[in-house]
């Protein structure tokens, strides 16, 4: 599926809307964004904690961040419980993929904190390198970009997630334990990485990920290029994750209906603001998110 392709069907007269399903009037990408902020509303914290189950296990609070001098999201919160999913929707630009950066920290923070929830505490991590937060507070992230290797054997992309380790027993341990958990990975251990299928590389990056056993996952754009028979797998592969091994999942997905069915809850972001937050279920129920980004 093309990235917000905005085509008409000259053979009916339904056009293609924003993202999946049809609807009778095309909506451009600056329509979307113009009555997105229209409709864009405070979120309250008593909101944005109401849809957390129990304790925070991440949190981002009063966030201004963004890349050089260029501020990007504007006063940004987040909470999301341990084993709870998040998606986050929202026009082109709007600063999804920023969130990410931001947590992980690939961004420039200009006020705000990010807080982990390490032992037995919360703790600040918006100054911890990347490393740091991949190995101290257990986050990890995994691309939208293809980062395969493709001229190293799968067993060999996977060692390469384990570059913060120093036990080799630990390491062996933990790729064992993915190649049991994932037959299709294990049968081709020894294959260069490029004799992959589409969905078979994305559940190798996102293997890659887990080899470090992470707390955390950061998702983004895990359908973007990918079959709808690969796109399947793949949210079947979160969902495991989640439901089976407790991870929390934070996801930008361009396929909103399909990120707001598998998330617990779903925010919507307009310029760098928080405009909407409720449950996955409920959003689908929008009939102005349905409109704007779920093809009517």
């Amino acid at each position: 599926m093309p990235k917000n392709n905005l085509s008409k069907n000259t053979d009916s007269k339904t056009s293609f809307g924003y993202h999946d399903g049809e609807v009778e009037t095309v909506i451009s990408v600056d329509d979307v964004n113009r009555e997105a902020k229209q409709l864009a509303e405070k979120v309250s914290m008593e909101k944005i904690s109401g849809l957390v189950n129990g304790e925070p296990f991440l949190k981002v609070e009063s966030l201004n961040a963004g890349y050089g001098k260029m501020e990007i999201l504007h006063d940004f919160n987040l909470q999301v419980g341990k084993g709870q999913s998040l998606c986050m929707i929202g026009p082109n630009g709007a600063g999804k993929s920023t969130v990410l950066h931001s947590i992980f920290g690939f961004t420039k923070i200009f006020s705000g904190n990010i807080k982990s929830y390490i032992g037995d505490s919360h703790q600040s991590i918006a100054q911890m390198s990347s490393s740091q937060k991949l190995k101290a507070a257990g986050i990890s992230y995994i691309l939208q970009d293809n980062s395969v290797f493709p001229d190293m054997t799968v067993e060999e992309n996977l060692l390469m997630g384990a570059y913060l380790k120093e036990n080799t027993d630990e390491i062996n341990t933990s790729i064992e334990r993915i190649f049991e958990k994932y037959d299709r990975l294990k049968v081709r251990r020894s294959k260069p990485a490029r004799v992959l299928s589409g969905g078979e590389r994305r559940l190798l990056e996102i293997s890659r990920a887990l080899v470090m056993e992470p707390s955390i996952l950061l998702v983004d754009e895990p359908s973007i290029g990918l079959e709808p028979r690969f796109i399947d797998m793949v949210f079947e592969i979160l969902d495991d994750l989640q439901r089976n091994e407790g991870k929390t999942i934070l996801m930008v997905e361009q396929n909103a209906k399909k990120g707001l069915e598998f998330c617990d809850i779903g925010y919507v972001l307009v310029s760098g603001n928080l405009a909407m937050a409720d449950t996955g279920d409920k959003l689908l129920k929008n009939p102005d998110v349905g409109r704007l980004f779920l093809g009517g």
